[in-house]
């Protein structure tokens, strides 16, 4: 026999006794040797219709009152938008009907009207004087420094924040005076105590 062979047989015979090794043990389970345990099958239960219905119905319900609560408040909003808008209307035609009632008649009634509406009744009498010097009451009364109007305001422009129609209207100017000497004075006397004293106001 070749010394060979026996060689050869203890190497088959280590082989296999390696590889029986590696074959799971009827003893021993593969959950055993590996740790890895495989999951139970959970049943899946299917959702009851009636409890998707129940929930979409509460959804709806929340969303209809938001939906609801939004158009209240937008109600609400557009209400409150209409009555300033109808305040607003209702003061400028009251303004308007104001300014018609003493665009009419001469100035010096236009004048008076509006010293009552101040309540500087008590004050026609320094008023005329110190108009009466000033332009004689002539709307169109003008003046080579550039003075202009029952007022003789200077420049005539300035009167153009009281109205556009400024160099026509005796109203318009005498609204702007009134105001400038209201502004300047405080009082239609103390404009003409000025003048006295100055020849100018």
């Amino acid at each position: 026999m070749s010394r060979a062979l026996p060689l050869v047989l203890v190497a088959v015979i280590t082989a296999g006794t390696a590889g029986a090794a590696l074959l799971p043990d009827s003893a021993e389970s593969l959950e055993q040797r590996t740790g890895v345990h495989a999951l139970a099958e959970t049943p899946v239960r299917p959702v009851d219709l009636g409890d998707w219905t129940t929930a979409g119905r509460h959804v709806g319900n929340a969303v209809a009152l938001q939906q609801a609560a939004q158009a209240r408040a937008a109600k609400a909003a557009a209400q409150e938008r209409a009555s300033k808008a109808r305040a607003l209307e209702a003061e400028r035609r009251a303004s308007r009907a104001r300014r018609s009632t003493v665009s009419y008649g001469s100035p010096k009634a236009i004048a008076q009207s509006m010293l009552a509406q101040r309540g500087w009744s008590d004050q026609w009498s320094c008023l005329d004087s110190l108009w009466s010097k000033e332009s004689g009451w002539r709307v169109y009364a003008s003046n080579p420094s550039g003075a202009y109007g029952i007022p003789q305001a200077m420049p005539g422009s300035k009167m153009a924040s009281a109205g556009s129609d400024w160099r026509t209207n005796p109203a318009t100017q005498i609204r702007w005076g009134l105001g400038y000497i209201a502004g300047a004075y405080g009082s239609a006397c103390a404009a003409w105590r000025h003048s006295q004293s100055h020849n100018w106001y």
